[in-house]
């Protein structure tokens, strides 16, 4: 890739070209937790929190009303910083010359003006849309006047909110390398290798320790032993009105095949499997073009979410309140050599293996060189989504309607997406694929609340 295309695909700044076609979509800009005072004491006295999301700079807060609002962070006085605001119940007054703006953006005081003034009625911070889903508040950046689009009517934002949970965390990266690693198939069976398979009674909330659905010869398998023993997947991809999806199959005998369907939500979206029960739906949201967020909505297809068993492990990983990672470059992201010989590939640890694929981002640089890198068979999919990157740039540039989810047209089409982890049948095509449907459809209508959406998904289909 020459390096002019790398800096059009990487940039998310105001202007940029690939930061013009994501502000076409909804971003998460903060956790509900983030206001929560048992997590911050901070919000007792204050709710307001400074974002930085696409390169710019913005302030949240909440009015007494529970009313959230998302402003320009400079105030359109003389640009002091409005993340120093005083909130007073009704807004956020600037404590330079005391003008106040609601949630709205509206100028409601200007106190320091002559009696009878009529200034701030003309006074209007820009504010951004706020949609609450699932625990998070997403913003629309898009250009100002023009009409959000419909908000995507994916399974984590359908769910109903004791069935989802969400957390989420900061990587010192572009946000395009850690979308990759997150639609790349092949890397689990090494970046995520343990040499030896740990309890399937302790395996809730964490990803690749819990059984794949079905089994062989009466033995359910660890996703870890799957992994170990079948490294070489064989990859492909099929385009969807939402992205791309993705099937990795790994042979096991002639009778038998492990299936993974995951999606590429375009563009910053990844949905895969967590467990037999429960799926990962995560988004890569830029700060800037050297850091993103990732958010991750956890989705439970049987019984409601258990927060805490989610949210415990999770906070101990990171600093709060900004959710930074504990591990780093600072610390060599806690690498062990005596761990990497004896129990995983990696050496950096087993409990969180969020950490092996923040190691994998962070390690190649603040913004990946890809004029360094040899590509191979496995990356199809990285190559067929930076092809969608670059058709999607080029359309938001030329005035055209974004891709997916942020094109009102195709909103019906797209739900679910369905995912599975399983082993299928193997002496057909048609056989693992009337397996994978069908276990994917029992899910759905088992899920206390997935009736709906399984007529949804039988209707698209």
């Amino acid at each position: 890739m020459k390096a002019e295309l790398n800096q059009r695909l990487t940039q998310v700044g105001p202007g940029t070209p690939g930061g013009e076609l994501l502000r076409r979509y909804w971003q998460p800009v903060a956790l509900l937790d983030e206001f929560d005072p048992a997590l911050d004491p901070r919000m007792a006295v204050r709710p307001v929190k400074p974002v930085r999301v696409l390169g710019q700079d913005f302030v949240l807060f909440r009015d007494a009303t529970g009313t959230y609002g998302l402003l320009d962070r400079d105030c359109p006085h003389r640009g002091a910083d409005l993340a120093y605001g005083r909130n007073e119940g009704d807004g956020l007054r600037c404590p330079f010359h005391g003008w106040k703006f609601d949630t709205t953006g509206q100028c409601i005081e200007t106190p320091a003006e002559p009696a009878g003034s009529r200034m701030c009625q003309h006074i209007r911070q820009r504010s951004y849309p706020l949609v609450e889903k699932s625990g998070v508040l997403f913003g629309w950046f898009g250009p100002e006047g023009q009409t959000p689009p419909p908000f995507p009517a994916l399974d984590c934002f359908t769910a109903p909110a004791t069935h989802s949970f969400a957390f989420k965390g900061l990587w010192h990266c572009n946000w395009l390398q850690s979308f990759e690693v997150g639609i790349d198939p092949a890397h689990a069976s090494y970046l995520h290798r343990f040499f030896n398979d740990g309890s399937l009674e302790d395996s809730y909330g964490k990803q690749f320790r819990g059984a794949s659905a079905g089994d062989v010869g009466g033995e359910r398998w660890p996703m870890t032993r799957v992994m170990r023993e079948f490294g070489q997947p064989q990859i492909a991809f099929e385009a969807r009105p939402h992205g791309l999806q993705l099937t990795a199959l790994r042979p096991m005998t002639d009778e038998l095949t492990h299936v993974r369907v995951t999606h590429a939500v375009f563009p910053q979206t990844f949905v895969i499997p967590l467990s037999e029960t429960m799926t990962i739906t995560q988004m890569h949201v830029p700060v800037d073009d050297t850091h993103n967020y990732w958010f991750a909505f956890f989705t439970s297809f049987t019984g409601p979410v258990d927060r805490d068993a989610m949210r415990t492990p999770r906070l101990q990983a990171v600093t709060l309140p900004d959710y930074i990672p504990k591990a780093g470059r600072h610390n060599h992201w806690g690498f062990n050599p005596e761990e990497q010989q004896t129990r995983t590939y990696l050496g950096m640890g087993e409990d969180d293996i969020n950490v092996h694929d923040q190691w994998a981002c962070e390690s190649m640089g603040a913004i990946q060189d890809r004029t360094r890198e040899h590509l191979g068979t496995t990356d199809k999919v990285i190559m067929a989504n930076r092809r969608l990157l670059m058709q999607a740039i080029d359309a938001v540039e030329q005035g055209g309607t974004p891709p997916g989810i942020a094109d009102p047209a195709l909103h019906d089409q797209i739900s679910g997406p369905d995912t599975v982890d399983g082993i299928a049948p193997a002496q057909a095509w048609q056989a693992w694929q009337a397996w994978w449907r069908d276990a994917v459809r029992a899910r759905r209508e088992g899920a206390p609340w997935g009736q709906a959406a399984a007529a949804e998904t039988a209707g698209a289909k």
